[in-house]
Formats: structure tokens, C-alpha cells, sequence
């Protein structure tokens, strides 16, 4: 298999899923093809997902998590410009509060045509919005490494971002929603741990000669390598409200992944030893409870609160940060752990009348920016 595994190092990419409202109702609008006819100009991408109601922004490999934010801005100033010129206006968060997935129309394109004839249901119902964070690995075996050592990391990151506890109308009792939504979809949730990158491509020629899927980008996990661009790719955050609160996770991604590269650099053993059902657990307490709740510290087999292990790492990463140039950026995580996830956020607005539209009215005010 061809790579890009060849630096440099922890440049960073960043795409969202946003949403496209009704400006008036505030409901999903089937828009994307109005949305795509004038993208806003500028460094970026902005493309069509699964469903109309669907537009993701992208933007290109940054040299550092500040100019990627500064990049995702111009991209979120942008296409709320141009939804607010067709009466439409962008949201961004895990799930829409009361949208309901039947009344979503698929993207007109072979790729998505292709999935909703292979999944059926489990397809469509995916109404859900997430963030992506690529950060460049200038080495191929390194990168394996370091998505076999984020696996432990995953859950953290989940309850960090969780920001979907409404869906179709109803208080889900989750703090993301978005988590096991997704998990219908086959190929999801924590990777297999890899050998190294021979064994990676092995297993993935495998896949593709049985039929089961036509390349590894149609692997959905948690955290997976992407060859092509040279980059270790982390897909379990629900897209976030804030744009502070999406460069401030991406740039403790981006300290993880440079911590997990000097250790494979060091020549230490990767870490290893922890059941896949025990990590998948932490998955399920994270989506649960967010940073409410507590996650079992696998090491010690004890729960401890996620938001104490949110503190420990971020302070563990902080120098990683800095020397990065993204030290300021991780005010957006303090700012989670303070003052609550998105998830926390919605249900407050929630609860003060009991009205979802006042949720998804707050959604769209604080994701323009």
C-alpha cells in the first residue's frame, strides 16, 4: 500500500459536520445543493455529506493548530454568510434536537447511493453531526503506534465533546447521543490493535479482497491511519457548538499524538494489555455521562471522575502544547471541564422552559462566529 507517512510532523487538519437550518422554523433544511453554488472563497473545503441537510467544512494541512483555527473560522464565517442570503443559517452540534431522520434527503451522488443499498435503515438513520482531526506522522509503523496508543484516549476525548443529548425530540439520558447512533454502522468504534503498518495493510487487503468494503476509508473507527494523506485520523467527537471548543480538542489531539511519537521514537513498548471489552466500556461511560460521570482507570482497575482525568492530562500535555505554539488553544478544554461540555450547555437552556427550539436557537447563535 502507497503512504504519505513521510512528514512532517503534526501539521493539523480539521473538518465539521454542520448543520443547515431553516432560519425562521429552525428546522433541518434538505439545502445543500443552494449552499454549494457559491462556496465561500479562501483556503478550505466545503463539500456535501450523506444527507442535503448535511454540509461539512475542511480545512487544508496547517502548520500548527492556530492557523487550522484560524483557517476553520473564515470557513464557519463563510457558510453562515451564505445560508443567511438563502434564508438558511448553520448549527453546529452531535445531533439536531428534534429532527427526525425520514424527512432527510439523501445526497444524490453513487458514494452515498451505494451505502444507503448496502445499509438500508442503518444509513439512513444517521442523522448526526462530528469532528475530525487529522495530525501528520512522518513515519508509517510511528503512526500504528500512535493510533494503537489513542485507543486508550478515545473515551476521555468522547466525554470532552459530548454535545448531543437531545434526539428526535427526546432527552436521551446521554450526553452524546451521536456515540451509539453511530455504532450501528458496521466498522465502527475502537480499532483491532496493529502489529505495525505491515500488519495494518495486511488485514486491510484482506477486507478488500473478501468484498466487504472497496478501501480503508470505508473503516469508520474512533481513530484510524489515513495513508494517503499521511495522517492519524480521530473521528469520535461529536461536532462542537463553540468553535474554541473545537481547536482547543484539536489541539490536545495534536499533543497526543506528538507524546505517542517521542515514546515510539524512545523506543518504548506501546501500550498494550488492556481488554478491548474494558476500553469499549470507557466508550459507553463517556457517551453516558460526559464529563459528569467517572471512567474506569484501566491501569489500577478503579473509576475515577472523567473530569479529574481530563485535568491530569491536559496538564500532562500542556508542554507538548506549547511547544506545538498551541498552549493558548487548550483554554477551550479548561473552558469544558469548568464550565461543562455542550451537552451540559443544551440541557441547561432546556431546562429553563422545556423547549427545544430555544436549544437549537442557541446552537445556531453560538456557532457563528
Amino acid at each position: 500500500m502507497e503512504h504519505a507517512f513521510t512528514g512532517p510532523s503534526y501539521t493539523v487538519g480539521i473538518e465539521e459536520e454542520l448543520m443547515i437550518v431553516d432560519a425562521e422554523t429552525l428546522d433541518l433544511s434538505n439545502s445543500i445543493d443552494a449552499m454549494l453554488e457559491s462556496p465561500p472563497g479562501g483556503p478550505g473545503h466545503v463539500q456535501a455529506e450523506l444527507m442535503e441537510s448535511v454540509l461539512e467544512v475542511a480545512t487544508t494541512p496547517c502548520p500548527d493548530v492556530p492557523a487550522a483555527g484560524d483557517q476553520l473560522r473564515a470557513l464557519r464565517r463563510g457558510v453562515s454568510a451564505a445560508a443567511g442570503e438563502r434564508g438558511l443559517a448553520i448549527g453546529s452540534a452531535g445531533t439536531h434536537p428534534f429532527a427526525l431522520w425520514e424527512e432527510q434527503r439523501i445526497v444524490p451522488r453513487d458514494r452515498y447511493r451505494d451505502l444507503v443499498a448496502e445499509l438500508g435503515f442503518v444509513a439512513r438513520q444517521e442523522l448526526i453531526f462530528g469532528m475530525h482531526v487529522h495530525v501528520g506522522v512522518d513515519d508509517p509503523d510511528k503512526a500504528i503506534y500512535v493510533v494503537n496508543g489513542l485507543r486508550l484516549e478515545v473515551p476521555l476525548l468522547i466525554a470532552l465533546a459530548a454535545n448531543s443529548p437531545f434526539w428526535r425530540a427526546d432527552a436521551t439520558g446521554l450526553a452524546s447521543s451521536r456515540m451509539p447512533i453511530f455504532r450501528a454502522f458496521p466498522r465502527v468504534g475502537l480499532p483491532p490493535a496493529y502489529r505495525d503498518f505491515a500488519d495494518y495493510v495486511e488485514r486491510i487487503e484482506f477486507m478488500v479482497r473478501s468484498k466487504v468494503m472497496s478501501d480503508y476509508t470505508l473503516l469508520w473507527y474512533d481513530v484510524r491511519p489515513h495513508p494517503r494523506l499521511g495522517t492519524v485520523e480521530v473521528r469520535a467527537m461529536d461536532s462542537q457548538t463553540r468553535i474554541e471548543h473545537t481547536v482547543g480538542i484539536a489541539a490536545l489531539i495534536q499533543a497526543m499524538v506528538r507524546e505517542l511519537c517521542e515514546h515510539f521514537d524512545e523506543g518504548r513498548p506501546a501500550p498494550s494489555g488492556f481488554p478491548t471489552a474494558m476500553l469499549d466500556e470507557n466508550r459507553w461511560l463517556a457517551a453516558r455521562k460526559g464529563l459528569d460521570g467517572e471512567l474506569v482507570d484501566l491501569p489500577r482497575a478503579t473509576r475515577v471522575p472523567a473530569r479529574e482525568r481530563a485535568l491530569g492530562t491536559l496538564e500532562r500535555l500542556r508542554e507538548h502544547a506549547r511547544e506545538l505554539g498551541a498552549e493558548a488553544e487548550l483554554a477551550g478544554v479548561e473552558d469544558l471541564i469548568e464550565k461543562g461540555t455542550g451537552a451540559a450547555r443544551q440541557l441547561l437552556v432546556y431546562e429553563a422552559n422545556n423547549d427545544l427550539t430555544e436549544v437549537i436557537a442557541e446552537i445556531v447563535a453560538e456557532t457563528a462566529v
